[in-house]
């Protein structure tokens, strides 16, 4: 299979394939819980133009991916693309646990214009080490676009162990590692005999993994701290270690809120909800926040330097 001729936008770092500060999008959503396209063309415009995004995940497991239907993924992914695709790379979550059916969405992703594919270890069903290994290698085959696998095992129920990632490593589309297991040490390993590109998948540990080679983040809070978490790229990498500490110090209370005390697609929804930015409802057996929480996290949110709108 040939390399995909989706465009990506200009400028891109080689050795950030898919950008340096991405966030996993949620999927704005109407009171009846149907997609609100013009709301998610509108979210993803604020999180390249001000949220300093240079790279948007779309349709992953922060994206309800779950509850929605391929035919809504391939609009959500169109909308996205037409919006901001000529100045962020967009990756399209494909990812489920049967490979026909991620073979499906990796086609249609490609058709539909995504730069990256992020292909999440299938679920639940639990695959032994040869059969992830044989499932990503096929998905990699079936479009010309780069793949980040996606290393979640806290929800997949599987890791994607060294020895498979190494030998993985040696496909010419799998280029990326988005790792949410905390295993910085293995990682450092990869980087040393490989040439994955690794990015923090956990935001309560961006800071560590730049520490020993990452090449970014990709973020949940980074719906509303994004800004934030590009100026800690770049003051790390500039050698400005003091103040990329500063940063992660003081992003502390917003990632506790958004992360820990319930699923981050819910508290991210209510978070933008106190922004006016479009976020909407969740879909079952999802539920929205409660207004208590809600309460709390906006303290956390004002804690941590976000401004919050007020009302009349």
């Amino acid at each position: 299979m040939a390399p995909s001729t989706n465009a990506l936008p200009q400028g891109r770092d080689e050795s950030a394939p898919f950008g340096r500060m991405l966030t996993a999008m949620v999927t704005p959503m109407a009171a009846d819980g149907t997609i609100d396209y013009d709301g998610a063309a509108r979210l993803a415009a604020y999180l390249v133009d001000e949220q300093r995004n240079d790279g948007l995940v779309i349709s992953g497991t922060t994206g309800e991916s779950p509850t929605t239907s391929d035919e809504e993924d391939d609009r959500l992914l169109r909308t996205v693309l037409e919006a901001v695709g000529d100045r962020a790379t967009i990756v399209a979550g494909v990812g489920t646990n049967h490979t026909e059916h991620t073979l499906r969405l990796a086609r249609q992703a490609e058709q539909a214009g995504a730069h990256g594919l992020l292909v999440v270890t299938p679920y639940y069903n639990k695959p032994p080490q040869e059969g992830l290994a044989r499932h990503f290698a096929t998905v990699a085959d079936a479009t010309g676009l780069p793949v980040m696998l996606y290393d979640i095992p806290g929800r997949t129920g599987t890791a994607i162990a060294p020895e498979t990632l190494l030998r993985l490593a040696g496909h010419p589309r799998i280029v990326a590692v988005k790792e949410a297991k905390g295993d910085l040490f293995g990682a450092s390993r990869l980087m040393t005999e490989t040439d994955l590109a690794f990015y923090s998948g956990d935001d309560a540990l961006n800071l560590p993994w730049l520490s020993v080679g990452a090449v970014g983040f990709v973020s949940v809070v980074g719906h509303v701290v994004g800004a934030d978490l590009r100026e800690m790229i770049d003051a790390f990498l500039g050698g400005d270690v003091r103040r990329a500490t500063e940063i992660h110090r003081r992003l502390v209370p917003v990632i506790t809120a958004i992360m820990t005390r319930t699923q981050g697609v819910i508290a991210t929804k209510a978070a933008l909800s106190l922004l006016g930015l479009p976020g909407g409802t969740v879909r079952p057996p999802l539920v929205d926040a409660t207004p208590e929480f809600t309460a709390a996290l906006r303290e956390d949110l004002i804690a941590g330097g976000v401004k919050i709108v007020e009302g009349p």
